[in-house]
């Protein structure tokens, strides 16, 4: 038996450009179901939102998102949560910070740190915050 764990970030309003931003980042499939094809638009300016939407890659990264609909309450929040990616190469990771900090603030550098070969930290433009690392004993550059 194994048990799998998919990170499933709310938003309101930008879940599908937020899909497609990390499917260009990560790469894989995309998919999106909208209220309206589910049947479950209550507003008909929602109705074209995501009510569930993933992204999921051959190399293992996804992400499941939807848009939580006006009626419902939501708040970003702050620091609620991080997205960890551990990658085995330096080139891998660095190839997805290079794509995740479009519009990012950077949090800590993506460099060399005591816990890992390389590690950086930094909040994408729809303020979903990540942490990509190089796992110990991998390769740092």
């Amino acid at each position: 038996m194994s048990v799998s764990t998919v990170v499933h970030a709310n938003f309101r309003g930008n879940a599908r450009e937020a899909l497609e931003f990390y499917r260009s980042v990560f790469g894989g499939e995309m998919a999106a179901i909208t209220y309206r094809d589910a049947g479950s638009a209550t507003d008909p300016a929602e109705a074209d939102q995501v009510m569930w939407g993933q992204v999921a890659s051959g190399a293992g990264f996804r992400l499941m998102a939807y848009d939580v609909p006006a009626h419902t309450p939501w708040d970003r929040g702050e620091n609620a949560y991080f997205v960890s990616v551990r990658g085995e190469s330096a080139e891998e990771i660095a190839g997805y910070w290079e794509g995740l900090s479009e519009g990012a603030a950077v949090v800590r550098p993506l460099e060399a740190s005591p816990w890992a070969p390389l590690y950086g930290m930094l909040t994408d433009r729809f303020g979903v915050t990540w942490v990509l690392d190089v796992a110990p004993g991998g390769g740092a550059g």
